[in-house]
């Protein structure tokens, strides 16, 4: 599968900061990408230098295998942008916006025929005569994502399209970003590690402008797996006993003191065979599975 964006070692100071640290990733064509990690991590300045927006230090973004060079004109036709805070004309309803949009991005296919497709995809076509000063923070979302998706880009861009909205908001952006995926690529930046389990095919951590971590969710979980084992017992005797049979466990970190974790697989058998031993049923003995928020945890 080949790649519609590709960053090789970006490079990007602010002044004694340093922002982006030899930044690299690709995103495979007609894919999902979640960019995370937590705010000032780094990700809004690497999607203005991806636009031409800001030059990197250093380093080098290719979108469609054409290099992004001065401010983007070049490039930037491939692209449909979604802020993390969109801006429109409040006095125009959105039919007129979607048109507006189709004017100045010169678009040359049916304009009437696009704006109803769109209407129709973010499902804004009930409220299409209401002026958009009356829509919601979530309708607004969902107009901005038709605005980007107006002249058919090979990459749509969101940055944190979720951040502020509430869970049936989130849930209405996140299908519009996977009905999206059929006819474009998604890259889309968020700090909220449910919605990147939710929809992405890939992944990318960047954290203190590094990137941590990268590529398809169970491919991290698979590299990440833990070894670790969380026992809980029944009350404070057994904890106790437990304990001074094996110093060597520890209380599972923010637990009650009645669970204890275990750190290899032969401590867990033979934590098992005296539990056989002294007959004490345990309330839970099981593997810890990773998951994306306690690997981005530990990568912070």
């Amino acid at each position: 599968m080949s790649s519609i964006l590709e960053i090789k070692n970006l490079k990007k100071s602010f002044g004694p900061k340093q922002v982006l640290k030899d930044v690299t990733f690709s995103i495979p064509e007609g894919s999902i990408f979640g960019f995370v990690g937590v705010n000032g991590a780094g990700k809004t300045t690497t999607m203005k230098i991806i636009l031409g927006l800001l030059a990197p230090d250093s380093g080098e973004v290719r979108v469609c295998d054409e290099r992004v060079v001065g401010n983007g004109e070049k490039t930037n036709h491939y692209i449909g942008y979604l802020p993390d805070v969109p801006e429109f004309y409040g006095y125009m309803n959105a039919r007129e916006y979607l048109m507006f949009i189709g004017e100045i991005a010169g678009y040359t296919g049916d304009k009437n025929a696009r704006t109803e497709e769109l209407l129709d995809l973010v499902g804004l076509a009930a409220d299409a005569k209401r002026r958009i000063k009356g829509y919601s923070r979530g309708m607004k979302q969902r107009l901005g994502v038709a605005q980007a998706l107006f002249a058919k880009p090979r990459l749509l861009i969101c940055d944190e399209p979720t951040s502020a909205l509430d869970p049936v908001g989130r849930k209405e952006i996140l299908d519009l970003l996977k009905a999206a995926k059929s006819e474009t690529t998604v890259l889309f930046s968020t700090h909220i590690l449910s919605d990147v389990e939710r929809v992405a095919d890939e992944i990318a951590m960047l954290n203190e402008g590094e990137i941590k971590f990268a590529g398809k969710p169970a491919e991290i979980l698979s590299r990440h797996a833990e070894q670790e084992y969380v026992l809980e017992l029944n009350n404070e005797t057994e904890y106790e006993a437990v304990l001074e049979a094996f110093p060597e466990l520890r209380k599972a970190d923010g637990e009650a003191s009645e669970i204890l974790t275990i750190q290899d697989v032969e401590t867990a058998r033979k934590v098992m065979d005296y539990l056989v031993d002294k007959k004490i049923l345990p309330l839970k003995f099981e593997k810890k599975e990773a998951d994306l928020e306690s690997i981005f945890m530990k990568n912070l």
